[in-house]
């Protein structure tokens, strides 16, 4: 039995200012058809390009958000789900870009998105061949980010060494023969990183954006874009004052002139038994590297992703990239060696992979040793394309894109203001009564969820045996999170569909529920 069915059912609240679903996006592609002109377009509805939304619209400007295919479609799905501090950064001299990190991280765990991001341990173990003081040392130069950035140490407490009794506590399948303990430091993790691509998304919507999924832009200019909807084929020409592109690795495509390298990084699910409970994230060095680590993180589902990888990806650009066999032996080569039972291409559960946009420099370095500083590029038309950066860095890249564009386009508005507004589900988020699963899910919304259920207790039980999702949830991301078919049902809006066989055992449930509602 699911404890979410011990909370109070009510009826659910019609569709409000932030909700998306079907009715609102034919209702706002027919006003957008029908007034022709607005202030900003943007192309894209990653984590970028819906924060770009968001910041206009809370400037007062007139947005259309238009994606080919969903929220966080792309790579904003394909993360790590760490907000980090930008500790990598440091130890590669780029000190900017860490600070940058820092003081983001603390406006997303402090004011914007504290229902979504949570203090996160993240352990070291001090395995022969670790380099003790090295890491100590970056760890030391993390706490100096952190207080520089303003985070209190109540909220991320200060690294320290600890014991090995403590480090086995925190992962019980380390390996024991010859841990001199570990280095524990804290950092941010998010619930879910589609999940704040949605919440991006349907804030901006609450101050008027027009968020339109399965609407292509193509002949994109400085000066508006040719619009389809994918799921009529209608087309209509749309002007915009400003424009900006932000289509991640397919950036290119819409913008000439972009060369990007990208990099896939990759990661594979694995069940949290395979690592008896493990209660933080593990770093663990890659042998012979100076600054790349892998990650075991513990995720929702009693999930671990393990990662990552950091590989060019030449060619073609894929809709969803592939983990190749290479990257799955390298990952568990290096876990492998501070576990005290390995794990074996048996144990996993399902994989995926990501393509980080990063701009050629032409120099033939290794993608690992590539500058994920973003950059903002105006084309001849006036056209202002945004790529690199990292997701923890989202809201100053998008503030950086719209303030060049306003800036190049001669727009006035106002100054930005999302370092200080918070997302949907984050007011009330510590008060609401639901269980702790939902709250981590969807904030102060979380009664919201459960009043989908209409006084039916049956549709807050999972869907399938292994699977914490319920039919209310699924009910919830129709109404009110834009989801348009079964894939936006179960691999973004839900991550059901990381692991293969429950998202065969999640369908049937979906369409009935795409059809119901």
């Amino acid at each position: 039995m699911s404890f979410d069915r011990c909370w109070t059912v009510m009826s659910p609240p019609e569709p409000g200012p932030a909700s998306l679903n079907a009715t609102r996006r034919e209702r706002e592609l027919a006003w957008l058809r029908d007034i022709g002109r607005i202030d900003v377009l943007v192309v894209g509805a990653g984590v970028t390009g819906a924060g770009v939304a968001l910041d206009a619209a809370a400037r007062g400007l007139t947005v259309a958000l238009v994606d080919r295919h969903d929220l966080a479609f792309g790579t904003s799905r394909w993360s790590s789900k760490l907000v980090h501090g930008g500790l990598r950064y440091l130890a590669s001299g780029e000190v900017s870009i860490a600070y940058e990190s820092a003081v983001e991280r603390d406006i997303l765990l402090r004011r914007t998105a504290p229902h979504l991001v949570r203090p996160f341990p993240q352990l070291v173990p001090l395995l022969p061949g670790v380099p003790r003081t090295v890491i100590r040392a970056g760890y030391l130069g993390g706490d100096l980010l952190r207080r520089a950035a303003g985070t209190s140490g109540a909220l991320l407490p200060h690294s320290r060494r600890i014991s090995p009794a403590e480090t086995r506590r925190y992962a019980p399948t380390l390996r024991v023969d010859r841990l001199r303990g570990g280095i524990l430091g804290w950092d941010g993790q998010l619930y879910d990183d589609a999940r704040l691509v949605v919440c991006l998304a349907r804030t901006a919507a609450s101050l008027g954006a027009a968020v339109l999924t399965r609407c292509a832009a193509e002949q994109v200019t400085g000066d508006g874009a040719v619009l389809r909807d994918g799921l009529t084929g209608e087309r209509f020409d749309v002007a915009a004052r400003v424009v900006v592109n932000a289509t991640g690795v397919w950036a290119g495509r819409v913008a000439s002139g972009i060369a990007l390298r990208p990099s896939r990084g990759s990661r594979l699910v694995l069940s949290q038994e395979q690592f008896g409970g493990l209660s933080a994230g593990l770093t663990i060095p890659v042998p012979g590297e100076r600054n790349r680590f892998v990650f075991v993180l513990p995720a929702p589902n009693r999930r671990v992703y393990l990662g990552l990888t950091d590989e060019d990806a030449p060619g073609e650009v894929p809709d969803v990239p592939e983990v190749t066999d290479t990257e799955i032996d390298f990952l568990l080569a290096v876990v492998n060696r501070a576990l005290r039972v390995p794990v074996s291409h048996h144990d996993i559960l399902g994989s995926f992979a990501g393509l980080r946009p990063l701009l050629d420099n032409g120099d033939g370095a290794r993608t690992a040793d590539l500058s994920r500083r973003h950059a903002v590029i105006t084309s001849l038309d006036g056209l202002v394309t945004v790529i690199g950066g990292k997701l923890t860095t989202y809201r100053k890249m998008a503030q950086h894109a719209l303030d060049t564009a306003l800036e190049r386009r001669g727009v006035a508005a106002g100054p930005c203001v999302t370092h200080r507004l918070a997302l949907v589900g984050a007011a009330g988020h510590t008060r609401v009564a639901a269980s702790p699963r939902l709250i981590s899910k969807y904030g102060g919304e979380a009664p919201m969820v459960l009043a989908e259920a209409r006084g039916d207790t049956t549709l807050l039980v999972p869907i399938a045996d292994g699977i914490e999702t319920t039919e209310a949830e699924l009910r919830f991301a129709v109404r009110h999170e834009g989801a348009l078919d079964v894939a936006d049902l179960l691999d973004r809006r839900t991550r059901i569909g990381l692991v293969p066989t429950d998202r065969s055992r999640a369908v049937p449930t979906a369409e009935r529920v795409l059809a119901e509602v």
